[in-house]
C-alpha cells in the first residue's frame, strides 16, 4: 500500500506558480476560467522560467497562454523565445509560435512554431528551420532536438552548410556538441573541390572526416572512388576504399580496380591491392594490368602505373607477365622486369629485359625490345614441333595491333620448319648467323631473311633427331598464355572476389530506400 501511494505522489502534477505580475484581473465573461495577467509576468513551474508581457492563467487546468515577448528558461542550458507560446503544466509541454528562438550555449534554431516536451526534453518543429552551431549551418522543413543528447534528428530534406561543404540529405542526425553527421539516408557533401555521394554515412564536419557506407562515392579533380566502404579525410587529401573498389580517371583514361585502395590527393597516387587491377586505354584498346600491389602516381598525362609482385597484362591479341611492371604515360614507355614473357598471338617471346613503347601522338603500340637472351617461339602450324629464333637482341615493330617486323641480332639461331603451299613438311631449317629479319603475319613467320655470312641446312624431318630440334635455353610455356581478363587473376583471387561480392549483393538486397527519396534529396534546394 505504501508503494502505491508513493507511485501516486510521484506522479501527480506539480502546479504553475505565478511568481509576478504588475497587475492581474478576473473576467469570467471575457476568458472563462482564466486570470489576466500582465506586465512583467514571471512564472515558474518545476524549475523552469517562464515570462511575458501578458499572460492568460487557467489555474484548474494548470495551463498557461503567453504574449509578447515570450521567452522560457530551463535551467543554465536551454532558452526559448516567441511571440507567443502555451504552456501545459500537467504534461510539461511548451508549444510556441511567432518567431521561434531556441538557444543553448552552443547552438541556436530559428523557426516559426516549436513544440517542446520537458518530460522526455525533446524539442521539434514542421514549419521549417535553420539551426546555427559553431559555424555550421543547417536548414530543414522539419527537425527534431533530443536536448540531453544535444541531437538534432531530420527525417526530411535537410542542408548543412558549413565553412568548407554543403550538406544535403532526407535523414540526418547531428550533434550539436561535436559537430558529427550521420547520415542514414541519400545524402550529398559538396566541397569547392570534392563531391561525396552516400546513402549510410558518418561526417565529422569540425574535422572534415567522412566515414561511408553503401553505394557511397567520393569524386574530386576528374577522379570518382567508389566502394563498400569509404573513407575520407579532406584536410590530409587521404581516402581509403575497401571492398568493390573501382577508381575513374577521366582525364587519363586510366580505371583501378581492387578490394582494397589508398588515395593520396596531394601527392597524386593511388595504391591498391586485393585483387588489383588497372585498366587504361591505349590504342583505342583496353589495356588490363594486375599485380599484387598497384601503385599509379603522377599528375594529368605524366600517370606511372607500377606494378609488384606477380604481374601481368592482356589486351587483344597480346599478353605477358613478369615479376613486376613500370608503365610511363608520358614516355608511353612499359618495362617488363623480372623473368618477363611475352604473347603475341601465338609468338611466345621472353629475354631477360623487356620494354612495348608507345606512341602518343597515335595512341598506338609501336615497337617491343627485348635485350639479353631473346627467344621467340611458336608452334609448327601443323605438326607438334616448334619454330624458334634466339640471339642477343630483339627488336620489334607493331603494325595494326600486330607484331609485324623483328630483327634479332648477336648470336643469332634458328630452327624453322619449312611447309609448301599445301602446307606438307619440306624441311626443317637450322640456321646460324649474327642477325635474322622475320616478316610476320598474326601467328606465323611469313618470312625469315639471314644476314652476315649465315650457315644453314635444311634436314629431312627423318634425319633431324628430336633433341636436336629445340635449341638451348628453349622453354615452352603455352599452358602459362593469358587469353582472357579472368587469367590475369589466381585461384585464390577469384575465390575472394566471389565471396565479397556475394555479401555485398546480400547487403545491398537489406536495404529498402526508394528512389523516390534520393530524386527529393538532390534535386532539395533550400531557400
Amino acid at each position: 500500500m505504501l508503494f502505491s501511494l508513493n507511485t501516486i505522489m510521484a506522479q501527480t502534477p506539480k502546479k504553475i506558480i505565478i511568481e509576478h505580475s504588475d497587475f492581474a484581473d478576473i473576467n469570467q465573461i471575457e476568458i472563462p476560467d482564466a486570470a489576466l495577467l500582465t506586465g512583467n509576468v514571471r512564472v515558474n513551474h518545476d524549475g523552469a522560467i517562464l515570462t511575458c508581457n501578458k499572460a492568460y492563467w487557467f489555474q484548474k487546468e494548470n495551463y498557461i497562454k503567453a504574449f509578447g515577448n515570450v521567452q522560457i528558461i530551463q535551467g543554465d542550458s536551454l532558452t526559448m523565445t516567441s511571440k507567443y507560446a502555451e504552456y501545459n503544466g500537467n504534461i510539461k509541454q511548451a508549444y510556441a509560435i511567432g518567431e521561434v528562438v531556441l538557444r543553448s550555449p552552443d547552438m541556436s534554431l530559428v523557426t516559426d512554431t516549436l513544440n517542446f516536451n520537458r518530460n522526455s526534453q525533446e524539442a521539434f518543429y514542421t514549419t521549417g528551420g535553420v539551426i546555427n552551431n559553431k559555424g555550421n549551418t543547417l536548414k530543414s522543413k522539419s527537425g527534431k532536438y533530443y536536448v540531453a543528447q544535444k541531437k538534432y534528428q531530420f527525417l526530411t530534406a535537410v542542408v548543412i552548410k558549413t565553412p568548407e561543404n554543403t550538406i544535403k540529405s532526407n535523414h540526418l542526425d547531428y550533434y550539436t556538441n561535436s559537430g558529427h553527421s550521420y547520415l542514414l539516408g541519400p545524402s550529398t557533401i559538396d566541397g569547392k573541390d570534392n563531391k561525396i555521394y552516400t546513402e549510410n554515412g558518418f561526417y565529422d564536419t569540425k574535422k572534415d572526416i567522412a566515414r561511408l557506407q553503401r553505394n557511397s562515392k567520393i569524386e574530386y579533380n576528374n577522379r570518382l572512388i567508389e566502394g563498400d566502404s569509404l573513407f575520407y579525410n579532406k584536410k590530409r587529401g587521404f581516402a581509403s576504399a575497401t571492398n568493390n573498389v573501382k577508381i575513374t580517371d577521366t582525364v587519363n583514361k586510366i580505371i583501378v580496380k581492387g578490394h582494397y585502395a589508398e588515395i593520396y590527393k596531394f601527392k597524386d597516387s593511388v595504391y591498391v591491392t586485393k585483387r588489383a587491377l588497372a585498366i587504361s586505354l591505349i590504342e583505342r584498346d583496353s589495356v588490363y594490368i594486375h599485380a599484387q600491389k598497384l601503385m599509379i602516381t603522377g599528375k594529368e598525362n605524366n600517370r606511372i602505373i607500377r606494378g609488384f609482385k606477380d604481374a601481368k597484362f592482356y589486351k587483344l591479341n597480346l599478353s605477358g607477365k613478369c615479376d613486376s611492371i613500370h608503365s610511363d604515360q608520358k614516355k608511353a614507355l612499359t618495362k617488363l622486369i623480372g623473368r618477363p614473357i611475352l604473347w603475341n598471338f601465338e609468338n611466345q617471346m621472353t629475354g631477360d629485359i623487356m620494354h612495348l613503347i608507345g606512341n602518343n601522338d597515335t595512341e598506338k603500340l609501336d615497337s617491343l625490345k627485348v635485350l639479353n637472351n631473346a627467344f621467340i617461339v611458336s608452334k609448327d602450324t601443323v605438326g607438334i614441333g616448334f619454330n624458334q629464333v634466339k640471339g642477343q637482341n630483339l627488336y620489334g615493330k607493331f603494325k595494326d595491333k600486330n607484331l609485324d617486323n623483328v630483327d634479332i641480332i648477336k648470336n643469332t639461331e634458328v630452327i624453322y620448319y619449312m611447309r609448301n603451299d599445301k602446307q606438307e613438311l619440306i624441311g626443317i631449317n637450322k640456321s646460324v648467323c649474327s642477325k635474322i629479319n622475320l616478316k610476320l603475319d598474326k601467328n606465323k613467320i611469313d618470312d625469315l631473311t639471314l644476314f652476315d655470312k649465315p650457315e644453314s641446312d635444311i634436314y629431312p624431318e627423318s634425319e633431324l633427331p628430336e633433341n636436336a630440334r629445340k635449341l638451348r635455353g628453349f622453354i615452352w610455356r603455352g599452358d602459362e598464355r593469358i587469353k582472357s581478363i579472368d587469367d590475369l587473376f589466381s585461384k585464390e583471387e577469384n575465390e575472394m572476389n566471389d565471396k565479397i561480392v556475394k555479401a555485398s549483393k546480400a547487403l545491398k538486397a537489406k536495404a529498402d530506400v526508394p528512389m523516390k527519396v534520393r530524386k527529393e534529396t538532390l534535386e532539395y534546394k533550400d531557400k
